[in-house]
């Protein structure tokens, strides 16, 4: 089942300089960017996404992590995505993720982790709307998609 996933790339991620690598391993999974935009957030912007985690000792600190530097927003899509790219970040935390995922390789820390990406369907439909317009997202087919999945992956 094709799906979309909301993916940012935090401000630990833009400031270490590894956009271009954490991209690449997206896009050599097989997914498609449909939509990219490089930004700073509002805090309340950042306070409505993680709102589920208003009261929680963590909810300052990461409303403050997330406007301290920019981030790169990405609208990824592919055959069951939000699954896939919740695999390739790895466990929240880089000090328990797997090497191989994205915060296994470059992750150290517990509050700095890098990546943020959809944990649902309904979650990333609110935070693709949250960060794009309809129009942002583009559709199209990548010439080497019939390569990459068989017409059973894409139905």
């Amino acid at each position: 089942m094709i799906q979309r996933s909301l993916v940012i790339l935090k401000p630990d991620a833009v400031q270490r300089g590894l956009m271009g690598r954490i991209l690449s391993r997206f896009e050599d999974k097989g997914l498609k960017v449909v939509a990219a935009r490089f930004c700073q957030l509002s805090r309340s912007t950042v306070e409505n996404q993680y709102a589920v985690h208003r009261g929680k000792p963590f909810y300052d600190g990461l409303v403050r992590f997330m406007t301290q530097a920019p981030c790169l927003l990405l609208c990824l899509e592919g055959p069951a995505a939000i699954d896939v790219c919740r695999g390739m970040m790895g466990s929240t935390f880089g000090t328990e993720s797997a090497p191989g995922t994205i915060r296994g390789d470059y992750g150290s820390s517990r509050g700095l982790n890098l990546i943020h990406g959809s944990d649902s369907a309904e979650a990333a439909d609110r935070e693709i709307a949250l960060y794009f317009n309809k129009e942002d997202l583009v559709s199209y087919e990548p010439r080497i998609q019939p390569w990459v999945y068989n017409e059973e992956d894409r139905s």
